[in-house]
């Protein structure tokens, strides 16, 4: 039986092993960010925890356009999260959908 942590670390390898179809992250650039949908489940001070698609979770912030225009962002909220090849653990909450 699988535990939390084991199906994490799965889908994490599920996500890198896709990245590397791809072509490597060598070939990747900053446009190629990955965005995925997800659920904001907890908020601490600056930072949101998502719930994405696939079920991995991601801390997450907003990005400069949410920070500037004050959208407030609440558990349960459904969002678009830009998260970074290079580092699969950390996103920017680009848009709150309605």
């Amino acid at each position: 039986m699988l535990n939390y942590v084991n199906l994490d670390f799965l889908k994490r390898y599920v996500i890198i092993f896709f990245v590397e179809i791809i072509g490597g992250v060598s070939n990747l650039s900053k446009s190629d960010a990955i965005q995925m949908e997800g659920v904001v489940e907890d908020i601490a001070s600056n930072a949101f925890k998502v719930k994405l698609t696939n079920g991995a979770y991601v801390r997450a912030t907003l990005a400069g356009k949410l920070r500037i225009h004050h959208i407030r962002i609440l558990p349960g909220d459904k969002v678009t999260v830009e998260i970074s090849p290079y580092d699969l653990t950390n996103g920017r909450i680009v848009y709150r959908n309605k």
